[in-house]
């Protein structure tokens, strides 16, 4: 069951109830959202309070929402007991740590269930060892021009793409939503900065561990966010990938939230990310993927036509278009 209370009909901040309901369907029973009870989300049914749910035998809730600030809404602490008290593990991603909490530590044990902080990162990162570059995958970073336009999306795509394809595919998640839909990963906006190129690194051999011969590893933040690009950066050097996937909300002009913030162009951004990549494995942007969510059909065409001609480059929206066209062009250089 998908814990979406209040924000179920948000795509903002309802993202991670909206991400695993597109790429995690089948182990989805139910949606609890009191102010929208009764009525149906792809299909499932939205229930107003955890008991309502259990007749379709739930085993986890699963925290759907992205808060600002990554904490609980004080109404959510009876949400959270009530699940507990219903026998259900409960696994969260925020920034706010369940296993922090001795009043619901205390009842989950009373009631024989898990409490799990998917962002809690490992004890034991370290700076980044040189693995990255000795794994035997081809290794694709989604990047963009501004946080939340769709680089876990992207990557999703490609790698369900691929796998139609017969290829050994792999998604590197490195947030929550994206270990919420692949069950591992780590979230690397959670981690000390020193070790953050580190955590990827373990990433990727342990993408490769799981078998992925491509590695699509999920994009953080933004090289010209003002508040997230060291992330980006981390996720850059620690990836050591052989291919850019530049992602860019199709029609935006400004940083979400920084007004004044001007965008580069996409031809800047090209240009920045393959100055910035590793000197022992210098990346090349080989595609650009548009978010056209705001555009109809028309015009979402011509956007994807007008990357191409500024950038010399394929464009593609794979989630309306589909992500052939993006999967060649990352992988055309494979093995060279």
């Amino acid at each position: 069951m998908i814990l979406a209370e209040g924000f179920s009909g948000d795509p903002h901040y309802g993202k991670t109830a909206r991400g695993v309901l597109r790429y995690r369907r089948d182990d989805v029973v139910a949606l609890l959202d009191s102010t929208r009870a009764a009525e149906t989300q792809d299909g499932l049914p939205v229930v107003g309070r955890p008991e309502e749910a259990l007749p379709l035998a739930p085993t986890h809730a699963l925290v759907g929402v992205a808060t600002q600030g990554g904490r609980f809404p004080p109404v959510w602490r009876e949400l959270l007991k009530s699940c507990i008290a219903s026998g259900l593990s409960i696994e969260s991603g925020l920034h706010e740590f369940l296993t922090d909490d001795p009043e619901l530590v205390a009842l989950a044990r009373e009631h024989g269930v898990e409490l799990v902080d998917l962002r809690r990162p490992p004890d034991d990162l370290d700076v980044p060892s040189g693995a990255n570059l000795d794994v035997r995958a081809h290794i694709v970073l989604t990047v963009g021009s501004d946080c939340a336009i769709g680089k876990m999306t992207v990557a999703l795509e490609l790698d369900r793409e691929a796998r139609r394809r017969g290829i050994a595919s792999q998604f590197v998640p490195t947030g929550q939503t994206g270990i919420a839909i692949a069950g591992w990963g780590i979230a690397v906006d959670a981690v000390v900065s020193d070790f953050l190129a580190g955590a990827t690194e373990r990433l990727v051999v342990e993408g490769v561990r799981r078998g992925g011969e491509v590695l699509f590893v999920e994009g953080q933040g933004s090289l010209v966010h003002p508040a997230y690009s060291g992330v980006t950066l981390g996720l850059v050097h620690g990836s050591a990938p052989h291919a850019f996937l530049l992602c860019h909300l199709a029609g935006s002009s400004e940083v979400e939230g920084y007004p004044g913030h001007a965008l580069p162009s996409l031809a800047e951004l090209v240009e920045l990310h393959e100055r910035i990549a590793l000197r022992a494995r210098p990346a090349r942007v080989e595609a650009i993927a548009l978010n056209t969510r705001l555009l109809d059909d028309r015009e979402a065409r011509a956007a994807v036509a007008d990357a191409e001609r500024e950038t010399g480059l394929p464009a593609d929206d794979p989630v309306r278009f589909g992500a052939g066209k993006l999967l060649d062009a990352v992988l055309a250089r494979r093995g060279a």
